[in-house]
């Protein structure tokens, strides 16, 4: 009776999930985690052109121009073709309302999306200053990523299901008994997210619109890394003598 009421405690402890399948005999549920840093290799920068005149095709022109100037400038940077994704333009209509609240057409407005993936980290600042050179509108994300994010997601599990095991054996031997064999395995999350870190030499970017600002000395932007962590819950049988 006494290793039995042991047991129920600690099951219901670590229980992981209440839609977790439990087996009849004596077990333990397990959550394991694991956390793994990396530097990126990669930034992928997203950007927007937009344009108003008073007519649809003189705003699709000038987004046009402004797109075809920006990718042929690309080659500075090396940077091909293939690393830039450019949306459909798109165009609508602007209306104002007058004195009287009717609406009137005022213009058109076109605009189109574009994203570029480069691994020369180093030339993200002076890339944002050609983009905004050349009257890209507006540079509305930069995402740090690594080439090497599927071996890492591989290995981070991996280390989380280790520690899912070393946790069921320590808690096993303190209570006087023995892990036995695994009875059902959850992945519970497998993620990854950027994470500011200590090794700043991207310089920071203030913009707005079409204005940018960049101070006399510019500031150090602290280069993101990159955190993949992942969680698995584990439900082992207990062998008790």
């Amino acid at each position: 009776m006494k290793y039995l009421s042991i047991i129920t405690l600690l099951t219901c402890s670590f229980l992981v999930n209440a839609n977790t399948p439990l087996p009849e005999n004596r077990h333990i549920s397990i959550i394991g985690k694991a956390q793994l840093k990396a530097k990126p290799d990669i930034v992928v920068v997203s950007l927007a052109v937009e344009s108003s005149k008073t007519k649809s095709s003189q705003a699709k022109k000038d987004v046009d121009d402004r797109v075809n100037n920006f990718i042929d400038g690309l080659s500075q940077f090396d940077i091909d073709e293939e690393n830039v994704s450019a949306s459909s333009i798109s165009t609508r209509p602007r209306y104002h309302r007058d004195k009287n609240g009717k609406e009137i057409l005022s213009g058109y407005s076109a605009n189109r999306n574009l994203t570029v993936t480069f691994k020369d980290i180093k030339k993200l600042s002076a890339f944002m200053d050609f983009a905004l050179k050349v009257n890209i509108n507006k540079i509305s994300n930069v995402e740090f990523k690594s080439s090497k994010e599927e071996s890492l997601k591989s290995e981070v599990l991996a280390l989380a299901v280790k520690d899912a095991k070393q946790k069921g054996e320590s808690l096993a031997t303190a209570f006087g008994a023995k892990l036995g064999h695994i009875y059902s395995i959850n992945s519970s999350s497998n993620q990854f997210r950027n994470a500011y870190g200590a090794n700043g030499d991207i310089e920071r970017m203030t913009v707005s619109g079409v204005r940018y600002n960049k101070q006399s000395k510019p500031g150090k932007y602290l280069k993101k890394n990159i955190v993949f962590s992942s969680s698995v819950s584990a439900v082992f049988d207990l062998e008790v003598d």
